[in-house]
């Protein structure tokens, strides 16, 4: 286990979190004083290297802590997600670069992986232009990062440790006073994320601050940087599911115990249609997470053991991430549906929970065609496992 028991810090913060929630929301981002607090306990660099300061968290710790803290609101738990994968590019940055960006615990990191960008090669490193969505938690964050396709709109084929014919992407680092938000983040859930769109334009970016996540090994060594990157990513979105999932169980709960229906004389835990679903929902929430927590728990054995982390591992990965996501969600709406009309109040959790998790299933690395490339893998039949 970890040193440092950041899920019960997460836990111990909740407190905190929760009263704060349609604050969050209305604000459309964390307010300073709450990203102070986070900063302050590790939790935006879970999974920065030891060697500067980090967590380095074993990934089932990784998955309780962003588990509880959006158990409490599904935005922090969001942007705490983000702050703590966008650390995993510490283990790939020369070591003056990472020392240089990662310099105290309260420096937050974000962006975009996806590459939206272009990196223009000029003496000593990039010229970056682009424009990104979804930079969640950008307002609070020092440096900002974003994937970049090398040498203009289609790359330069078959680069540096590139298979040939494969655009040569970057992924390329940056502080945040030289990004422009964009206020696009006017959306259904995960409100107070933050998540606006935001545009670099002809900045100089050092060749040390650009860094390939899928062509390049990381430089620091220990386990949890042999563990699927993008599998990382994947399994703290599905950790955020999982925690609304928990929130929606707990206020259908609270709530089941004192509402009486209209036209009834019985409290709706009386209801065996409500307890039916009481039941259904615990075993569609605590089946996703243990399937994810197994297929954690494989691919972390091999990582420690020195071992590869197998094909088939990897995509169970993918998989179990996915399902884990659905079933919350599937959970999110049994409460949400269990509740009747009073949870279509502003003032009830059970709408909030209902947006925010359905935002969460939206994201790439937890869409529906992991199911397809799951089932290739399996197969045996030719896919491309790049994400994988």
């Amino acid at each position: 286990m970890t040193a440092v028991p950041y899920a019960d810090t997460a836990r111990k913060l909740a407190s905190t979190i929760e009263p704060r929630r349609a604050e969050i929301e209305r604000g459309r981002r964390l307010p300073p004083d709450l990203v102070a607090q986070l900063a302050g306990a590790g939790l935006f660099n879970l999974c920065v290297p030891r060697a500067y300061g980090g967590g380095e968290i074993e990934p089932a710790d990784l998955v309780e802590t962003i588990e509880a803290v959006a158990r409490a609101d599904g935005s922090t738990g969001w942007c705490v997600m983000i702050g703590a994968t966008s650390g995993m590019v510490a283990a790939y940055l020369p070591d003056d670069e990472a020392r240089a960006i990662y310099r105290s615990s309260d420096v937050v990191t974000g962006g975009v992986f996806a590459p939206r960008g272009t990196a223009t090669p000029v003496e000593g490193g990039f010229r970056m232009n682009g424009r990104w969505a979804f930079a969640s938690g950008s307002q609070h964050c020092a440096w900002l990062m974003g994937g970049c396709l090398v040498g203009g709109a289609d790359g330069a084929r078959g680069g540096d440790g590139a298979p040939d014919g494969a655009p040569d992407a970057r992924l390329l680092l940056l502080p945040t006073g030289e990004v422009e938000i964009l206020d696009t983040w006017t959306v259904a859930g995960l409100c107070g994320t933050g998540s606006h769109d935001m545009v670099v334009t002809d900045a100089f970016v050092p060749a040390g601050r650009a860094v390939s996540l899928v062509t390049e090994p990381p430089r620091q060594r220990g386990a949890l940087y042999a563990f699927p990157l993008f599998g990382l990513l994947a399994l703290g979105i599905a950790a955020v599911a999982l925690g609304l999932g928990r929130a929606a169980v707990d206020e259908l709960t609270d709530l089941a115990g004192v509402k009486v229906p209209t036209g009834s004389r019985r409290r709706l835990a009386q209801r065996s249609a409500v307890q039916a679903d009481v039941a259904r929902a615990e075993a569609r929430l605590r089946s996703g997470r243990a399937f994810l927590l197994d297929a954690v728990g494989a691919a972390w054995a091999s990582a420690c053991a020195g071992d590869d982390i197998s094909l088939e591992q990897r995509a169970l990965l993918r998989t179990a991430a996915t399902h884990a996501t659905r079933e919350a969600a599937a959970t999110v709406d049994l409460a949400y549906e269990a509740g009747g009309g009073s949870s279509i109040y502003a003032s009830s959790p059970l709408q909030r929970h209902f947006r925010d998790v359905h935002v969460v299933t939206q994201h790439v690395m937890v869409a529906p065609a992991t199911y397809e490339l799951t089932g290739r893998v399996l197969l045996g039949i030719p896919t491309d496992t790049t994400m994988l």
